[in-house]
């Protein structure tokens, strides 16, 4: 399944290129996920726990970047996981892109992910894939906007706005697993939107 997310980061281009390509900084800012070891400058192995209700997957697995455009501020990333009690794996293409939008970064994510064994029924639904995958983008966006103002001594409110707002606000960038309860309400309210504009 093909997905897209976005955010904004209020760094011009540039400087916002060259922290997301810092990765060792950035990685405690996603929601789950913990760098376990560095391979080279292109090549990192980690954990991503996500939590769906009752049921938390834990996947150990590795992240390469295949492709890295300086000028055309673009990169590609090839990862791979297994879940760690064997239920399953997934496998993911993922191309960012970075655009000027004012005094303001847009960062583009374009994700082609696939699901294998027996966690792809959790994924059966596309909509509730794309609500994970909109929860874990909008906490990594606010995460990084909190790392940002600390950095630079401004207010989070400064620090940008995005169209993939966390369901859960946190004041810490620690990581921890996605909640379940927070993208069932992230569902039910896609449910109720679209048989709203069905009616209409």
């Amino acid at each position: 399944m093909n997905l897209r997310n976005s955010f904004n980061i209020s760094l011009p281009p540039d400087a916002a290129w060259t922290m997301l390509l810092d990765i060792e900084r950035i990685v405690p800012c996603l929601p789950g996920a913990t760098i376990t070891e560095t391979v080279d400058d292109r090549t990192y192995k980690g954990k991503v726990g996500i939590r769906l209700g009752p049921v938390a997957l834990s996947f150990n697995g590795k992240a390469t970047f295949v492709e890295i455009d300086d000028q055309g501020y673009r990169a590609r990333v090839k990862a791979q996981g297994m879940d760690e009690k064997g239920r399953g794996g997934a496998q993911a293409d993922v191309r960012f892109k970075l655009e000027s939008a004012g005094e303001d970064t847009r960062v583009i994510i374009d994700t082609d992910l696939n699901l294998s064994g027996s966690i792809a029924q959790y994924g059966r639904g596309a909509g509730i894939i794309q609500a994970t995958s909109e929860q874990l983008v909008g906490e990594f966006a606010d995460n990084l906007r909190r790392h940002l103002s600390r950095s630079i001594g401004t207010a989070p409110e400064a620090a940008g706005t995005d169209d993939t707002h966390a369901a859960n606000g946190s004041n810490s960038a620690a990581a921890r697993p996605i909640s379940g309860f927070a993208l069932l309400l992230r569902v039910l309210r896609r449910m109720v939107a679209g048989l709203f504009r069905r009616s209409a």
